[in-house]
């Protein structure tokens, strides 16, 4: 890896802007932020400030402070009379037992006669300080303890003792700890590039990108000399993107770039969290999108605001940093962030679109290219021919790319599909001219065969391939000098911010088509990568139309490949029924919003499994026990109340139930929740957690 930022081979050219600082209106703490305690926590957890859960604390927390305060105003009365009473008693008791045991200093009457006896008068006040110990001790505990006077104590009395505490300030000159130095490691090495990161203002990205920079520089010391003279000149805009952006206009998100978090809301305080995660706040980072993350609800519930587009700016702002390459896919009207966010925008149909796609994805064999296009092209409805289809194909692109040393464009590709007997004679002389005729003549005299034919894919095919050959699409698609830079999903070595933008309102079925290839051609690209310690993350808005059996078995294999992709579903109905349970198997994370229907709901509570829960059933029966003078006692109750006399049992028993029922995410679900649990690429498991994604 360069310290631009760059890998490999060179990147598709990106959107270039001028060297800019980072954009925040208010200014920004570096060391305060960089040197905050950043604990281990279970995963999900946004680590940045996070104080563990104090599950004592939280259930004092829950007697509201009326009752809390009266019933310990109360005890203390009670604590008070019983004190009183209670040391007059325990003195007459102590009287009581001297004289009738006759120990002590006698007291005689004016006859010389004992009267009584009386505790000696140099023990009389360590009695009464015993005594008075020890009622203290037995009625602070006791009514102590029934009015909560230690809740008291740690919600009202501490707070107001803390605050009449003076901390003193640390003096002027006082020598900075080396813990509160962003710059520590740098500074040993190249102290020259520490003052001059000290002397501008450095944002978050700044500092994560100039931080993994440096951790190359220590991986490989070569590099040590062209990493301090870069830091020296350019200062915090060392090691740049290619782009030059050093931020993200307009980021709304609540981002950690150095636990690689984005935090998307609280999970909330109620049993069924697990403690530890308890008025947490929840948040994303590689390690959970690499597992994949599958989130169904119906249109409105907050999918693309709460979930695709900060987890889209967390892979974005990463990518800065020089830890990510980034793929969003959605409708050319959601909200995926603005176009300033990428360096590369691929809108079809779109006059202003700076880029095309590459239908090929630049694969290097014609028969894998040729097998992800057909799965791409064919309606889901007639998967079933998928395989002759992909056979079809491939008897065409092999042989042209034999001859051309190319893939074809739409419009020759159409014209071969369709049996066009002028485009076949070109594709044979140039065969012939390359000396190349005899190794593909069988695919030619197979794929001629079948021209004309009812059952013939290719005639299917190139219906399918008009639906692209449209003047609108003409250079987006095709090759020829008019055609614009096409983008392919080799470039995912490199830290890119990639934004497709589907035309669902004036082409929805060339929208499901290219979904369908362009995730294909991520799954295939992320896990064929050479160069892996960037993570891959693709953001898919809507789903329905990209997933099949190829991108199911793929979703597996990119856990591997330090890859990830987030499926926003509507409904689990848009998929075939066969993919619906292998896609809850193959993705790690699983995410249930508000107003799912119970057919949904279904299979999320499968997939989370049933727990141990307690119940307590109680029991109510007739009470014919005793005697006849207890029998007449009811009987009389009986006539004067109207009700009968009958005994209480209780049962307790462990019985298994689903974490969340079917009903319980189809109807219980608040607006603005979600329930989502969570695996991490390690295995790490999060059973589900009700989230609040509002806060």
């Amino acid at each position: 890896m360069g310290l631009d930022g760059t890998r490999g081979q060179q990147a598709p050219q990106a959107q270039r802007t001028s060297s800019v600082p980072p954009q925040r209106t208010l200014p920004f703490d570096l060391a305060a932020w960089a040197t905050e305690p950043r604990p281990d926590t279970p995963p999900g957890v946004f680590r940045l400030g996070h104080r563990p859960h104090d599950e004592t604390r939280a259930e004092q927390a829950a007697v509201p402070a009326r009752p809390l305060l009266l019933r310990a105003a109360l005890n203390f009365v009670v604590a008070w009379l019983a004190f009183i009473y209670g040391r007059g008693l325990a003195l007459s008791v102590i009287a009581f037992t001297v004289n009738w045991m006759e120990i002590g200093t006698p007291v005689l009457d004016e006859h010389q006669n004992v009267k009584q006896y009386v505790v000696p008068y140099g023990q009389q006040d360590l009695v009464l300080l015993a005594v008075n110990v020890l009622l203290l001790v037995v009625v602070i505990r006791v009514f102590g303890r029934m009015g909560r006077w230690k809740e008291v104590y740690h919600r009202y009395a501490k707070p107001l003792l803390s605050r009449t505490v003076t901390h003193e300030e640390p003096p002027a000159d006082a020598e900075t700890p080396l813990t509160t130095d962003p710059w520590a490691g740098i500074r040993g090495a190249a102290p020259q590039a520490a003052r001059r990161l000290d002397g501008e203002p450095v944002g978050d990205v700044d500092y994560a990108r100039i931080r993994h920079a440096w951790e190359t520089v220590l991986a490989d010391p070569e590099l040590l000399p062209a990493f301090a003279e870069q830091v020296e000149v350019r200062g915090a805009a060392a090691c740049a993107h290619p782009s030059e952006a050093r931020d993200l206009p307009g980021r709304s998100g609540r981002h950690d770039l150095l636990t690689r978090q984005v935090r998307l809301g609280t999970a909330q305080n109620v049993v069924k969290n697990p403690p530890a995660h308890r008025s947490a706040g929840f948040a994303l980072d590689p390690q959970l999108i690499g597992t994949s993350l599958l989130a169904v609800g119906p249109a409105g519930t907050g999918k693309t605001a709460r979930l695709a587009r900060p987890v889209a700016e967390a892979l974005c702002l990463q990518a800065l940093a020089g830890t990510a390459c980034a793929v969003v896919i959605g409708a050319a009207e959601s909200d995926l962030g603005p176009d300033a966010w990428y360096d590369v925008v691929i809108a079809p149909g779109d006059p202003a679109s700076p880029y095309g796609l590459d239908l090929y994805g630049a694969a290097a064999d014609p028969d894998e290219a040729a097998a992800r296009l057909a799965d791409a092209l064919l309606p889901d409805e007639l998967a079933a021919r998928a395989e002759t289809a992909r056979t079809a194909l491939q008897q065409v692109v092999g042989p042209y790319h034999a001859a051309y040393g190319r893939y074809p464009g739409v419009r020759e590709l159409r014209a071969l599909l369709g049996g066009d007997q002028d485009a076949w004679a070109v594709l044979r002389k140039a065969l012939q001219a390359g000396g190349l005729l005899a190794v593909h003549e069988a695919d030619l005299l197979h794929r001629e065969s079948r021209h004309g034919r009812v059952d013939d894919p290719g005639t299917l095919l190139a219906d399918r391939l008009a639906l692209l050959d449209r003047p609108v699409f003409a250079r987006s698609f095709a090759g020829g000098p008019d055609a614009l830079p096409p983008f392919a999903m080799r470039a995912l070595e490199h830290p890119l911010r990639v934004r497709v933008k589907l035309p669902e309102r004036s082409h929805p079925e060339v929208a499901r088509m290219l979904s369908r290839l362009v995730v294909a051609q991520f799954v295939q690209a992320a896990s064929a990568r050479t160069e892996r310690s960037l993570f891959a993350g693709l953001v898919v808005d809507d789903a329905s139309a990209a997933v099949d059996a190829q991108i199911v078995r793929g979703l597996q294999r990119m856990r591997a490949a330090n890859a990830g992709a987030v499926l926003l579903l509507r409904t689990l109905v848009d998929l075939p029924e066969p993919l619906r349970a292998p896609l809850f198997g193959a993705v790690g994370c699983r995410m249930a919003f508000p107003g799912i229907a119970p057919w949904d709901g279904r299979l999320f509570s499968e997939a989370w499994g049933t727990h141990l829960v307690t119940e307590t059933a109680v029991t109510h029966t007739p009470d014919t026990s005793g005697g006849l003078v207890r029998k007449a006692a009811r009987a009389g109750r009986k006539a004067l109340s109207g009700t009968t006399a009958q005994t209480e049992s209780v049962t307790t028993r462990d019985v298994e139930r689903h974490r969340w029922s079917p009903s319980d995410l189809a109807h219980a679900l608040p607006s603005g929740h979600a329930v989502v649990s969570l695996t991490t690429v390690d295995g790490d498991q999060v059973p589900p957690l009700l989230v609040d994604l509002r806060d």
